[in-house]
């Protein structure tokens, strides 16, 4: 992109034979591209030898020239472009694109420099090795490939999806952007909230959501210790699959009310277990099962291997067969006493305790995307002229952004506060203290998130209900932002389990 030519160069090249044109400073040859380009040869006719930087930008992103670098013939002489080209890795510059702590005019009293160390290296990774994937995937349905697992975990990614803990120590987490030993619950909102920038809601779950929530579990409750490990080192090494299966058709968020069977053998040595799971996430890749059961006296969890009595049937959902959701079904399924997690009868706890990390993650994710959508609405705004002029300009539509930036700014200053909760409390006090918060996080979340996805589709129109194109992204959060909404816990049941936790604690010298 060497050369330069002048506007009056640019301007003779109007035939099929050869056609030009101008988008920010840069000239572009088009001419074997007229009958490749999606929207038809005759749209670039029109633009023939012409300056097309406000046609292009009202119906396209930069990164649509990015991906048609290779049509860029040269500048124009003595002008250079405007619009900033990203590179991965690359923050943002759109005002609350990043959160607070990201933009260079503001500081936190949380994030230091391993944080940002990590922020850097993590959201570099994910440009380049997880959204090319998971927009891939999410258009075709298929699941994570092994390719993307072994990266991950060579980069030690799977390792810090769990959280803090010594299954980091040691471990080369993307080339020393952070110690494992000091890894914490804020870098653990910095992966996550990273991540989720693919854009690709069900292969955002198809990325080993279900080893996240289930190998927590592992690591916390299993008390047979060298099967832990060979599990550990099994699953972060991406050779086997893990996901939770607690949910089932009789039973959501009414976990006490689940029918799957867990039966003692008269040499007491192993478990029988019978019963079904549904829309388990990860459920049709998965080798390990962490499964919620009824035992004699109450409710137990245990580890069953996937073998020829377990059966996994797809599940489709509002989001995409990437995500690998499953039918489940155990029948007579041998699993070893040791596979037990926690105490028998006693399972309540470690399922409840567990639950804390995933909506902690879960909200990381929705609060990000929400953020994101943001971005999506203040670029289009500034960029789609409507009546003459551009959308920004007109009073209702800064209503509806001022609205939606104060939803994503407060979710996410109460996220922080929560993770720098986490960072100062054992696994012990976050269960007895961070439920309900998280709680009340999560389903204040989700009710925000409803809110951004009515108002950003209002905002972009036709291009917000259509999957391609520059309303992408805001069809994608509009009808797949339910399932923050009903995964881990409904908004009812965990806004009711703030209030009940914060009563249990009532002072009754103020009644």
């Amino acid at each position: 992109m060497s050369k330069t030519f002048s506007r009056a160069e640019v301007a003779k090249h109007t035939s099929e034979d050869s056609l030009w044109c101008i988008i920010d400073h840069k000239v572009y040859d088009l001419t074997d591209f007229l009958d490749a380009h999606p929207g038809g040869n005759v749209v670039l006719s029109q633009v023939a030898g012409q300056d097309a930087t406000v046609d292009f930008y009202n119906l396209h992103r930069q990164e649509v020239l990015q991906r048609y670098s290779d049509l860029c013939i040269g500048t124009i002489e003595n002008e250079k472009p405007e619009v900033v080209d990203l590179q991965p890795g690359d923050l943002s510059p759109v005002p609350y694109a990043e959160p607070l702590w990201l933009r260079p005019q503001f500081k936190s009293p949380y994030f230091k420099d391993s944080h940002r160390r990590l922020q850097r290296a993590i959201r570099e990774f994910t440009d380049k090795y997880v959204t090319p994937e998971a927009q891939q995937k999410e258009k075709d349905g298929t699941y994570i490939s092994q390719e993307l697992i072994d990266r991950m975990a060579e980069n030690g990614v799977l390792a810090m999806r769990l959280g803090p803990g010594k299954h980091l120590h040691g471990k080369n987490l993307l080339g020393g952007a952070v110690d494992g030993k000091e890894f914490d619950y804020l870098h653990d909102l910095v992966v996550a909230q990273e991540l989720v920038r693919a854009n690709a809601r069900g292969f955002q779950d198809g990325n080993m959501a279900g080893m996240a929530i289930s190998l927590t579990a592992v690591q916390q409750w299993l008390r047979n210790e060298p099967l832990r490990a060979r599990l550990t080192d099994e699953v972060l090494s991406g050779k086997k699959k893990m996901c939770l299966a607690i949910t089932e058709a009789f039973a959501g968020s009414d976990v006490a009310g689940l029918k799957t069977t867990a039966t003692k053998t008269p040499d007491g040595k192993h478990y029988i277990v019978n019963g079904t799971k549904k829309w388990i996430t990860n459920g049709m890749f998965a080798d390990y099962f962490v499964t919620g059961c009824r035992t004699e006296k109450g409710f137990s969890v245990l580890l069953i291997p996937r073998d020829e009595n377990v059966e996994t049937k797809q599940i489709k959902t509002s989001y995409s067969t990437a995500a690998a959701t499953a039918f489940v079904q155990f029948d007579n399924v041998k699993v070893p006493v040791e596979n037990l997690l926690g105490e028998e009868h006693k399972g309540f706890i470690v399922i409840m305790s567990n639950f804390n990390h995933e909506r902690f993650m879960m909200v990381c994710g929705v609060v990000r995307m929400s953020m994101t959508v943001v971005e999506e609405c203040l670029k289009w705004c500034n960029q789609r002229i409507v009546f003459g002029k551009k959308l920004i300009e007109q009073p209702a539509i800064r209503q509806k952004l001022a609205r939606m930036i104060s939803l994503c700014e407060s979710n996410q200053a109460w996220l922080e506060s929560i993770a720098y909760q986490m960072c100062n409390m054992t696994y012990a006090q976050q269960s007895a203290n961070l439920g309900g918060p998280i709680g009340l996080l999560k389903s204040h979340a989700t009710r925000s998130a409803q809110e951004i996805a009515e108002q950003a589709t209002n905002i972009f129109g036709g291009r917000g209900i259509t999957q391609t194109g520059m309303g992408k992204v805001i069809e994608m959060f509009h009808r797949t932002y339910k399932f923050d909404a009903i995964l881990g816990g409904t908004e009812e049941i965990l806004a009711d389990l703030g209030v009940r936790q914060a009563m249990k604690k009532f002072p009754k010298a103020m009644l």
